[in-house]
């Protein structure tokens, strides 16, 4: 059995890691950072989208600043033909 979390990586997803700059009602002036991290699909980020959007809805904090951090963790294989072989002892 393939592990889930593989078979997405196959998919497309890499996992993506999100930096949430945010103000609360009660106090203002102060920013307060939230890290989110999960598997998501670049340039679209459809699932951190939808979370910023849950967000907006839901939770009384205002957004600042959103800053994401995308690494792919599994990518097509490159070849290349070699026409010697060394061999170290």
């Amino acid at each position: 059995m393939v592990d889930p979390a593989f078979r997405r990586q196959i998919e497309g997803y890499s996992l993506t890691t999100a930096e949430i700059l945010y103000h609360m009602p009660d106090h203002p002036g102060l920013l307060q950072s939230f890290v989110w991290q999960h598997y998501d699909v670049a340039p679209e980020f459809p699932r951190l989208v939808r979370f910023l959007d849950f967000w907006v809805e839901n939770i009384e904090a205002t957004l600042s600043t959103v800053r994401v951090a995308h690494r792919q963790l599994v990518a097509p294989v490159e070849f290349r033909l070699v026409d010697k072989q060394f061999r170290l002892h």
